[in-house]
């Protein structure tokens, strides 16, 4: 068995790295605004608020869920049918989308995590995306099924003072600033609960349910915050991305594929670490993205890279990198 690789430079703090991170995403647009660079930047954050999420539920709390692109979908298809057909502000399409997405994984969540044994919660959010995947290609009159639901509307223009954020046109630095907003909040919170007693009672559920409930928490009810908290994030950046895509199709948005990208980042990351998930999604996106010029063959590559993390970092980079391995663990 080899020997877990150890950082020579592991001492970093994982929450200074987020603000060190941060001030970059931050300040990267003053030094380009090429659209195509931009683009690939908002994708990273897109992937990494779902891989956080879902590293919440699955990390944090311990419940293995396989159907977390189902809320993504579901939160970008109201967002984008409300819009359309009854005229609300895409602003208020962000909520809308991910509480959507939250009542949902509440009344799915209600039943199945009552029950100790993992597979059941898994097995039903899979089958709910499916469900969902077949439902929306075949709604044609609603959906327009796989030719594609397009014409959905831009975010409107927000004026401050004399000064107007145009999210119209080919400038993508108002989408990368508003999934950014995302991401910064989605982080703090993520701080502030694991900082608190109900973040020990998460890593106390995830550690042991028995012993969870032994010492008085309800393991259903936290199990159910985690769970919908997260499909509420994952509804949300669904909303953002319907609204900067303006094409949705069921394939793009349910396909299992988006589940295994999510799964391998947060592994890759490390399960219950802080900003690993983070940096391996930006790292994966980035890195597929120029490595483009070699077809199908760069995902050779992302398959390559996933094999070596595992033997040499079991436990995932987020936990080589920091040193607060104690607050991830």
């Amino acid at each position: 068995m080899p020997k877990a690789f150890e950082l020579p430079f592991s001492r970093l703090d994982s929450y200074h790295g987020f603000y060190a991170f941060s001030a970059f995403l931050l300040a990267f647009p003053v030094f380009s605004q090429d659209p195509y660079i931009l683009n690939i930047f908002i994708i990273s954050l897109i992937f990494s608020i779902l891989a956080v999420s879902w590293n919440f539920i699955c990390g944090y709390t311990g419940i293995f869920t396989f159907g977390h692109q189902a809320f993504f979908g579901l939160g970008a298809y109201v967002s984008a049918l409300l819009s359309m057909k009854l005229n609300v502000s895409p602003w208020f399409g962000l909520v809308i989308g991910g509480l959507a997405s939250g009542t949902i994984s509440f009344l799915i969540g209600l039943p199945c995590l009552r029950l100790k044994a993992a597979p059941y919660i898994a097995i039903m959010t899979l089958a709910f995306s499916e469900i969902l995947r077949i439902t929306c290609m075949n709604l044609v009159n609603l959906t327009r099924g796989e030719m594609g639901l397009w014409g959905i509307p831009n975010f409107p223009d927000v004026s401050l003072g004399s000064y107007t954020i145009n999210f119209g046109g080919a400038d993508r630095v108002p989408y990368y600033y508003l999934i950014l907003i995302v991401f910064i909040v989605l982080m703090i919170c993520l701080s502030a609960v694991l900082k608190s007693p109900i973040g020990l009672a998460f890593k106390s559920i995830r550690d042991s349910q028995e012993a969870a409930e032994s010492i008085g928490i309800n393991v259903t009810r936290y199990k159910l915050l985690a769970f919908v908290a997260s499909a509420f994030f994952a509804g949300v950046v669904g909303s953002f991305y319907a609204h900067y895509i303006l094409i949705l199709t069921p394939t793009s948005l349910f396909n299992l594929g988006i589940m295994v990208e999510i799964m391998a980042m947060t592994l890759m990351g490390g399960l219950g670490t802080f900003l690993g998930p983070v940096l391996v999604a930006f790292g994966l996106t980035v890195g597929l993205e120029y490595l483009r010029f070699l077809g199908d063959y760069r995902f050779i590559t992302y398959g390559i890279l996933l094999v070596l993390i595992v033997i040499f970092m079991p436990q995932g980079l987020g936990k080589k990198i920091f040193k607060d391995r104690e607050l991830a663990t």
